[in-house]
């Protein structure tokens, strides 16, 4: 499986979805720009002695990351978590190597992406008290429902 986090503005939410990616076998792909910097001490606490172990790959763009991920291999697949639908995580089929992308804490992944891609857009239910669950907590839900559908084969 493959987490991926366009534009992550929080370094406690990135070492907490590290944390996870590490102990699923989950690759985790950073798309900069990022609101904090890697070595940053809040980071590796926030990841533990886990974020060495982190299956890490760090992109200039979202260009960059899309060419080398998702035209190069036809058979990716690549989901967009959002408040912005109604289809669930729990409605579609994940497979073992597809990649679902969250986006900043603060806005989400743009409209334009998401609009290009609707029938790839997925979301949490949640009442509407809020606007969103806590990045790590959702991706934690998300990438569990995923490694389920697979038998939690690592």
């Amino acid at each position: 499986m493959n987490i991926v986090l366009l534009n992550p503005e929080i370094h406690v939410n990135t070492g907490n979805i590290g944390r996870t990616c590490v102990l699923t076998n989950t690759r985790l792909h950073l798309i900069k720009p990022l609101g904090f910097e890697l070595d940053d001490r809040k980071i590796r606490r926030a990841g533990l002695d886990y974020w060495k172990n982190v299956q890490l790959f760090v992109w200039e763009n979202l260009e960059h990351f899309w060419k080398e991920n998702i035209e190069n291999n036809e058979n990716a697949k690549i989901y967009f978590a959002t408040t912005k639908t109604d289809q669930r995580y729990t409605d579609v089929k994940f497979n073992h190597d597809d990649y679902i992308m969250f986006g900043p804490e603060s806005r989400g992944i743009p409209e334009e992406i998401l609009n290009k891609y609707k029938e790839n857009n997925i979301t949490i239910p949640m009442l509407p008290l809020g606007r969103s669950l806590n990045l790590s907590n959702a991706v934690a839900i998300v990438l569990f429902e995923a490694l389920r559908q697979n038998n939690f084969e690592y």
